[in-house]
């Protein structure tokens, strides 16, 4: 399992020395990503993609399952409500074809609508965004998250580290 370390950042040049000790690190480029205010040129820097950025995972995981809700309730109706033009039943593969529609264009839709909204997640960096700071995002496996954190600490004391995602808890008191 993954974890993302979010890290704030000073300046672009911070964000190029950190990506240059993260890459010696062996952490996949395609895992590291920064985001910064419009405006702020943040250079060869990978930038943080819609899924990064918007809530569209969130929204498409909602509109699958809705969708596939919808589309069992309208294959049922479909076998159910007897069609009066026709003289042959629908037959019963309506029923998992709706489904699929159903799963499919409600996760299309609801993703679409959700990638125009701002990840809640990113909401406590904001600020400090608007101030011209730059996020990091590193997602990494669960086993190196204390190396990568001892790595930032160690080489990069201005950088300040801001959580991780899913949450750190304690599992035992």
């Amino acid at each position: 399992m993954n974890r993302r370390l979010y890290f704030m950042l000073p300046d672009t040049e911070s964000a190029h020395a950190m990506m240059n000790d993260l890459l010696l690190a062996r952490v996949n480029a395609n895992r590291i990503h920064f985001l910064a205010k419009p405006g702020v040129e943040i250079g060869d820097l990978p930038e943080a993609s819609i899924v990064e950025r918007t809530d569209f995972l969130e929204g498409w995981e909602i509109g699958t399952l809705l969708g596939g809700v919808f589309g069992l309730v309208a294959g049922l109706l479909a076998v159910w409500i007897p069609p009066w033009p026709f003289e042959n039943p629908v037959p019963l593969l309506a029923i998992p074809i709706c489904i699929v529609v159903g799963l499919i264009s409600g996760g299309l839709w609801t993703g679409m609508v959700a990638s125009a909204i701002p990840d809640h997640r990113l909401k406590p960096f904001e600020g400090e965004i608007a101030k011209g700071k730059v996020l990091m995002m590193v997602l990494i496996p669960f086993h190196r998250v204390e190396e990568i954190r001892a790595l930032v600490v160690k080489k990069h004391p201005e950088a300040v580290y801001d959580g991780t995602w899913p949450s750190e808890h304690v599992i035992f008191p």
